[in-house]
């Protein structure tokens, strides 16, 4: 276990750390992937566990709370109750959609930076992205029956309240993971949710999405660039509607916020602070942090992710990083610098699901990270999301057990 470790060890130091802000990624982290959302499944130990953390913790995900395919159905059925959660404050407290949801741990939810016209909008986008992704599939699948097709897009199509998705994972077996069937498929997913993007600006509500890919290759402009399938990497598996400013590095100072105001009963950056008020540069962000945020408030921050992508273009010789956890992760690391705190990034390699992913468990780095990436793990769980929740629920043991409270 990682607690044996030399007692200089940096993550040692956090047992005993009073100011400490967990903040979370959830699907690849505590839960493998899957190939259908519908079947995730959570383990009771790890949710009772951290939620003695209380404060201390929070998640951040493009995920959802609420809804049939929110997290928040994944631990009633776990606890074989839709009661016992909110009797017991046994859901995961924080961000989900990117930064948009957020919850306490009592499933008490609240929505930041969204307006009638786009919660209206969003709740008609799952219908019509069914509609498209059916003729898209029938007509570059011809050899499908209608019905596998039909059932298919039921699983693949997320819908989701405030963040619509396609999900390719269970499209990706029914083609025996062709590697040119799976790039086809990626570039129908794209097609599709660009077409809800036109949709969007033709109804006059042209600034208020953008669409993220996961996993990606970082940003060109104003959008994500797709990873495309290769024999040894599947690529992106989704793209989901999002609302503009809906980063997690934006929501990671939402939580922030909450932590500085469950300490002091203020709120640094203001109470009804959105991502949509957040800066759009990891700087920028710093800045506002100092500028807010005094040296004794900041909390040590620790970040637990799985979606980091480097890849070299073979056109440019530059590399394209991306990961939908990428943002978060390097702006915990920049604030431990800024702020002179011992924060610290734990990576949680998810190759061990369902979804193939890029792995470290032979030691390399390749597809993940490169020599030259400024983000820098302090701790790698080359076992998957088993060898994180034993992780952590033996720190919350420890954690408790040193401090009162």
């Amino acid at each position: 276990m990682l607690f044996e470790k030399k007692i200089d060890d940096p993550l040692a130091k956090l047992v005993n750390c009073k100011d400490l802000l967990f903040v979370q990624d959830i699907d690849g982290v505590c839960i493998p992937l899957v190939k259908n959302p519908l079947e995730r499944e959570i383990d009771t130990n790890y949710v009772k566990e951290v939620s003695k953390l209380g404060n201390n913790f929070s998640v951040l995900t493009c995920g959802e709370h609420e809804g049939r395919r929110g997290v928040n159905r994944i631990i009633e059925r776990a606890f074989g109750s839709d009661e016992l959660p909110k009797e017991k404050g046994l859901y995961l407290p924080g961000l989900a959609a990117c930064g948009i949801e957020y919850q306490d741990s009592f499933g008490n939810v609240e929505t930041f930076g969204l307006s009638k016209s786009e919660k209206s909008f969003l709740s008609k986008i799952p219908l019509k992205i069914k509609n498209l992704l059916k003729v898209e599939l029938i007509k570059n699948f011809p050899y499908l029956k209608k019905e596998t097709i039909y059932k298919e897009v039921e699983i693949a199509v997320c819908d989701t309240r405030y963040s619509p998705a396609i999900n390719l994972n269970s499209l990706f077996t029914i083609v025996d993971n062709e590697i040119n069937k799976v790039i086809k498929l990626q570039m129908i997913m794209q097609d599709v949710m660009n077409e809800i993007i036109a949709y969007s600006i033709s109804l006059g509500l042209g600034d208020s999405f953008y669409l993220h890919i996961s996993p990606n290759l970082g940003r060109s402009k104003e959008s994500e660039i797709i990873k495309f399938a290769t024999p040894k990497d599947i690529g992106s598996t989704d793209i989901q509607l999002i609302i503009k400013g809906a980063l997690k590095e934006a929501g990671l100072l939402i939580l922030i916020n909450k932590y500085v105001f469950s300490k002091t009963g203020n709120y640094p950056f203001g109470e009804k602070f959105s991502v949509r008020d957040a800066p759009n540069s990891i700087e920028k962000l710093i800045e506002l942090c100092k500028a807010k945020v005094p040296q004794k408030m900041m909390p040590t921050l620790v970040g637990v992710g799985d979606t980091i992508t480097s890849t070299r273009d073979i056109g440019t010789n530059k590399w394209l990083r991306g990961g939908s956890d990428r943002g978060f992760l390097t702006l915990i690391q920049r604030l431990g610098e800024a702020y002179n705190k011992s924060n610290q990034i734990i990576f949680v390699d998810s190759s061990f699901g369902e979804v193939y992913r890029p792995s470290v468990l032979d030691g390399n780095y390749n597809g993940i990270s490169d020599e030259e990436d400024e983000l820098k793990f302090t701790i790698v769980m080359n076992k998957g999301p088993d060898e994180y929740k034993s992780w952590i629920i033996e720190f919350c043991k420890r954690r408790l057990e040193k401090l009162d409270i």
